[in-house]
């Protein structure tokens, strides 16, 4: 299995910028105002989770998925 590039911890709009392709996931499950959300640039991948009610670790696979195609 490969190595884990996005954890929890990081915060949302970092990981936006680094893996580009990453936004479709936040919309699926963070819905579409993440790229205008000033808590994008403040908010980790865990909290975003909470404050939307996904499930974190499918969030998180999902996000290494496509960081792990680069």
């Amino acid at each position: 299995m490969p190595s884990e590039k996005i954890t929890k911890e990081m915060l949302i709009g970092e990981v936006m910028r680094q893996y580009p392709d990453t936004v479709k996931v936040f919309k699926k499950y963070f819905g579409k105002g993440c790229f205008d959300c000033p808590g994008a640039n403040n908010e980790d991948i865990d909290f975003g989770s909470n404050m939307h009610n996904a499930d974190l670790d499918a969030v998180i696979r999902e996000l290494n998925e496509i960081a792990n195609k680069r």
